[in-house]
C-alpha cells in the first residue's frame, strides 16, 4: 500500500485533470449556485417590496426546467403525436424538435442584470439622446385587479423602444418581450434572454413551433408575467402604426385562469434613429434594410465623439404616453368578439395615445398646405388646437405652440429635410418621403377620430329604426 508508483508526467496531468473536473462538477459548481441562488432570492424579495407587480415564480424557474415544463406540456405532447402520425417520422425525433424550439424560445431571466445594470444603462442611454417626456397619465391607476396580467400594447416606431419602456416601467415590474430573429446572435442573444425577452420565429410556418410558442406565451400570462409586444411586428417604414399581427394576441386570449389587462402605450420622436434606412425600405417596396453593420458603427462612433466632446446637441425629445386599460374579460362581456377585432381596438387606442412631439407636429403642419416662414406658428398653432380639441396628447415645450414651432422648424432645416423656395417652406429634393414620415403619425391622429366618427355614425343607421 504504501509502495511508490512510477507515472508519466502527461498520465500525472491528466489524472488531476479529471480529478479537478469531479471536483468542480460534484462541489464547487453545485456550491456556487446555491450561493448566487440564495444571494438572487435576497435581491428578489428586496425589489419585490418597491415593485407595484412582484416578480411572478415563474419568471424566477431555472431555465432547464422550464424548458422540460414546457416540452412535456399536454397540448405540446399532442402536438408532437400529431406532427410523428401525419408526416411518418418517429416521435422521438419530433419531442427532440419540439425541445429545441423550446430552448430556444425560453429566456434565462436575471433580475439582478435587469434591474442592477439594464435598467440603469437604459435610463442613461435614453437621457444621452433624448430629452424624455411622459404623458401624466400612468398605467398602473385603472388597474384594479392586482392578480390580472398586464400586457403593455405598444406601436413600433423604433429600436430605442425597447430601451425606453423598459426603465420607464422599471417601478412597476419587470417586462417580458418577444423579439424577432434579429437579435438571435452572439452575445447579444445571451444578453437579451438575461433581460426576460424571448426569441420568436415570424416567419415560421411549422404547427409544431406555433403550438411550442404559443404554450409559453400562455403559461407565461397564466403565471401573471408582465408582457409588452408591439402588434405591428415590425418598425413602421412609413411613419404611420400599422395594420396590427394576431398571432401573439391570440395565443394570450386563450390562456386560462388570470384576466388580462391590456395598457395601451404611444410612442415618438422627434427623430427616429432608423428614419433614413426606414423610407429607403418603403420606397423600395421591400422590407430589407441596407444599412449594415458599417454603416451603423460609423454613425454610432461619430455620434459617441461629438458626446464624448460635448458637441452633441441631442436628437430632440422623446414621448411616452400610456392610454386607458382595457379588460379583456370586460371587452369579451360586450359581445363576441375575435382577436382581429380586439387587435383594432387596441391599436386604435394605441394611436390616440400617440404623443404630439414639436418635430412630427411641425412635418405635419407644413405638409398640410403652403407655409410660410413667418406663418409656421399660425399653421402649427392652428393643427395643435385642432389636435388638443380631438383629446390628443400633445407634449410640447414651455412655450406652447409657437415654441414647438420654432424647434421643429429649427430641426428639420438643420437636417435639410425642409428648405424655403418662393417664400414657402417645402421638402427638399430627394427628402419628400422623410418629411412624410414624420408628419405621418400626427396626420394618422386626426384620420382616427374621423373614422371612429364614420364607424358611430354607421352603427347608429344600423341600430336606428
Amino acid at each position: 500500500m504504501t509502495a511508490t508508483v512510477e507515472l508519466p508526467i502527461w498520465l500525472l496531468v491528466l489524472v488531476l485533470a479529471f480529478a479537478l473536473i469531479a471536483a468542480l462538477d460534484r462541489v464547487l459548481v453545485p456550491s456556487a449556485r446555491w450561493y448566487l441562488r440564495r444571494r438572487m432570492e435576497r435581491v428578489v424579495a428586496r425589489l419585490n417590496q418597491r415593485l407595484d407587480r412582484p416578480i411572478e415564480p415563474f419568471k424566477l424557474m431555472r431555465r432547464q426546467d422550464m424548458i422540460l415544463r414546457l416540452t412535456h406540456d399536454p397540448a405540446v405532447s399532442a402536438a408532437v403525436a400529431h406532427q410523428a402520425r401525419s408526416t411518418g417520422t418517429r416521435e422521438d425525433v419530433v419531442l427532440d424538435r419540439a425541445r429545441a424550439y423550446a430552448r430556444e424560445i425560453v429566456p434565462a431571466f436575471s433580475a439582478t442584470l435587469y434591474f442592477g445594470f439594464a435598467t440603469r444603462f437604459a435610463r442613461r442611454f435614453s437621457r444621452a439622446f433624448y430629452r424624455v417626456r411622459l404623458a401624466a397619465a400612468t398605467p398602473g391607476e385603472a388597474l384594479v385587479d392586482r392578480d390580472a396580467t398586464v400586457v403593455f400594447v405598444m406601436n413600433h416606431r423604433s429600436n430605442m423602444d425597447y430601451v425606453l419602456v423598459t426603465w420607464l416601467v422599471a417601478q412597476r415590474s419587470a417586462l417580458s418581450y418577444a423579439v424577432g430573429e434579429w437579435a438571435r446572435i452572439w452575445p447579444l442573444s445571451s444578453l437579451i434572454r438575461a433581460m426576460g425577452a424571448f426569441f420568436i420565429r415570424r416567419r415560421s410556418r411549422s404547427p409544431l413551433y406555433r403550438r411550442v410558442l404559443a404554450r409559453y406565451v400562455q403559461m407565461s400570462a397564466e403565471a401573471g408575467v408582465t408582457q409588452a409586444f408591439f402588434p405591428e411586428g415590425g418598425l413602421s417604414l412609413d411613419g404611420r402604426i400599422g395594420a396590427p399581427k394576431i398571432g401573439l394576441l391570440s395565443y394570450l386570449m386563450a390562456a386560462e385562469g388570470r384576466d388580462l389587462v391590456f395598457v395601451p402605450v404611444g410612442i415618438a420622436y422627434d427623430r427616429v434613429l432608423e428614419d433614413r434606412v426606414l423610407t429607403e425600405a418603403d420606397a423600395a417596396g421591400v422590407r430589407r434594410f441596407r444599412a449594415g453593420p458599417v454603416q451603423f458603427a460609423g454613425f454610432a462612433a461619430r455620434t459617441l465623439w461629438r458626446l464624448l466632446r460635448g458637441r452633441f446637441p441631442g436628437f430632440g425629445a422623446a414621448g411616452v404616453a400610456f392610454g386607458r386599460p382595457l379588460s379583456l374579460r370586460a371587452w369579451q362581456a360586450q359581445g363576441d368578439g375575435s382577436a382581429e377585432d380586439l387587435a383594432r381596438d387596441l391599436m386604435a387606442e394605441v394611436g390616440r395615445t400617440l404623443p404630439i412631439l414639436p418635430v412630427p407636429l411641425t412635418a405635419a403642419a407644413l405638409s398640410r398646405g403652403h407655409v410660410s416662414r413667418h406663418g409656421t406658428a399660425e399653421a402649427v398653432g392652428q393643427l395643435a388646437e385642432a389636435l388638443k380639441a380631438r383629446g390628443a396628447v400633445l407634449l410640447l415645450p414651455e412655450g406652447g405652440a409657437p415654441a414647438a414651432a420654432a424647434e421643429g422648424l429649427r430641426a428639420l432645416e438643420k437636417r435639410d429635410i425642409v428648405v424655403e423656395e418662393g417664400g414657402r417652406l417645402v421638402a427638399a429634393a430627394g427628402k419628400e418621403r422623410l418629411l412624410a414620415f414624420y408628419a405621418a403619425g400626427v396626420l394618422q391622429r386626426l384620420d382616427l377620430d374621423a373614422d371612429h366618427a364614420k364607424e358611430q355614425a354607421d352603427d347608429g343607421c344600423e341600430t336606428g329604426p
